[in-house]
């Protein structure tokens, strides 16, 4: 039973971005032409493969099944094409990146521009998801992670600073008026601004100070979810609403305005950098070739 190889792909476009409309703006396509290659690979397996509403497109059980299997297949296809690139003067390709928002936001930046300037005939994807998504169903290359310890057969290659530190801050007006905290359990008595993962859970606040642990779980007017939404909680802390904690890095330049304080920096926890992790067990594609030795040389 033939399927057009771009009915493939346009299906995997608009399962990984949720509808045709969006599937259309990812993909350069048109939304029509999606939803037309969508009805053939239907009308020629004889089986529904998304369920279509006015808010949302979703797959089918037989859709999902499809996808759980199409998705290797079409890595492998490319990584087949791919190898030709072995023959070219300059690698060439695209490079997905599955990252969360604050690698996009505090690793990336420094490095983007560079390696596109030193290889122009790669293109880059850059996709942020807070979840540990399996990379290679989402149909990305490599992805960037806080933690070492991943799948047995993913290789894990540090990225960016080897030490960060998460920082608490407030506004001095803040402070002023409810007192600076001294010890981490001081918070439990001030409004604190709090971030939520997508599968729900509000991870504790974690402090550190000559051997000392002490975790505490504060409480506050507001609570965002943790990704796109920090930069509120970060506003907010500016505005004077309450205590945020965060990456240093990403409260630094607030930090050294004055906008915000420090709040308890000798309890600040250090945690080790992030690394980029791939498949160890595929062809790696000549732009991640690429892009693993322009970090490594940058150590």
């Amino acid at each position: 039973m033939a399927t057009d190889i771009q009915d493939l792909l346009a299906f995997v476009a608009v399962v990984n971005a949720g509808g045709f409309r969006e599937g259309a703006r990812l993909s350069g396509k048109s939304a029509s032409s999606l939803s037309d290659a969508v009805r053939r690979m239907e009308s020629r397996l004889g089986v529904r493969l998304l369920n279509r509403t006015t808010r949302s497109v979703v797959p089918t059980e037989a859709g999902a099944r499809l996808m759980e299997r199409i998705v290797p297949a079409l890595g492998e296809v490319e990584s087949a094409l791919d190898v030709v690139n072995d023959f070219r003067d300059r690698p060439s390709g695209t490079l997905r990146l599955n990252v969360p928002v604050s690698a996009a936001r505090l690793i990336l930046p420094a490095i983007i521009t560079p390696f596109l300037q030193a290889h122009p005939d790669i293109r880059m994807e850059v996709i942020t998801e807070e979840s540990f998504v399996d990379m290679l169903a989402a149909g990305c290359d490599a992805g960037i992670r806080y933690d070492d310890r991943l799948e047995q057969d993913m290789i894990a290659v540090p990225i960016g600073p080897r030490v960060q530190r998460f920082a608490t801050a407030a506004s001095p007006a803040y402070l002023d008026a409810r007192g600076r905290p001294e010890h981490p359990r001081d918070l439990l008595n001030h409004s604190c601004l709090r971030g939520k993962f997508p599968s729900g859970s509000i991870p504790l606040w974690e402090y550190e100070r000559d051997g000392e642990e002490v975790r505490v779980d504060p409480t506050g007017p507001l609570t965002v979810r943790i990704g796109g939404a920090v930069d509120l909680s970060v506003q907010t802390a500016i505005d004077g609403l309450g205590i945020v904690s965060l990456f240093e890095d990403w409260l630094r330049p607030h930090l050294d305005s004055g906008a915000l304080e420090p709040v308890l920096e000798p309890w600040w926890p250090r945690f080790s950098g992030p690394f980029l992790y791939y498949p160890g067990r595929r062809y790696v594609p000549s732009p991640l070739r690429a892009f693993l030795d322009f970090i490594q040389r940058r150590g």
